[in-house]
């Protein structure tokens, strides 16, 4: 699927979702927002049970491998306490230019330096979403594709001064005021703000077998 805007970017729209919930409890293991309203969007009723989980990263790793390692991770620290019946979500966002990833900035200084960087460029952002059950676990990643218009200084130091940069992959969100610096989005709008949602939801179909039916 591919979105060639300009402005006004929307929520992927017109969903399908195949997945049948039934007598499944699932588990969201993450405390974003932006992850469980897209959940909700989809219908699910969810657990809300972030998870500590180890965020280092060996040496060399690619964005789009550690997107789904630290999914995969995540996931993996609520398996102890999982019950028959029970499916746990998790995912990891990363922004990632040129190979090199761009995590949530530590201060504001990062924050313009990491917007400045995406400055009139594109990057691509990966999504690594994991559903696991007692005995089984998958992982998939998602890439998007965002071309950013040339920033100047005082729009990006208007934008940090929103706060809205400060708990995102990359620096920004998408879905609020960076929206405007977005030329050009090909892929998914729900990867680029952290679940991509048709994935999620085949994801789920094929650990629970309904895929086959």
């Amino acid at each position: 699927m591919t979105n060639a805007q300009t402005k006004d970017f929307q929520a992927d729209g017109g969903e399908e979702y195949r997945f049948r919930q039934g007598d499944y409890l699932l588990l969201l293991a993450s405390g974003s927002p932006r992850r469980r309203e897209l959940s909700e969007k989809m219908g699910l009723r969810f657990t809300v049970r972030p998870t500590d989980a180890d965020e280092s990263l060996p040496d060399g790793i690619l964005p789009a491998e550690a997107v789904c390692l630290l999914a995969e991770r995540k996931a993996r620290a609520a398996l102890p306490e999982l019950s028959p019946g029970e499916i746990v979500i998790a995912a990891d966002t990363t922004v990632d230019l040129d190979g090199t990833a761009l995590g949530k900035p530590a201060d504001r200084e990062e924050a313009y330096r990491m917007l400045s960087s995406l400055s009139g460029r594109t990057h691509a952002v990966h999504t690594g979403v994991a559903v696991a059950c007692k005995d089984r676990l998958l992982c998939r990643e998602e890439t998007s594709y965002v071309t950013f218009r040339a920033l100047d200084r005082k729009e990006i130091f208007a934008y940090i001064e929103t706060g809205e940069p400060m708990d995102k992959a990359g620096a920004y969100g998408i879905q609020g005021g960076a929206g405007a610096f977005v030329s050009r989005l090909d892929g998914r709008f729900d990867n680029v703000v952290g679940l991509p949602t048709r994935l999620l939801d085949r994801l789920l179909c094929e650990l629970t077998g309904q895929n086959e039916k």
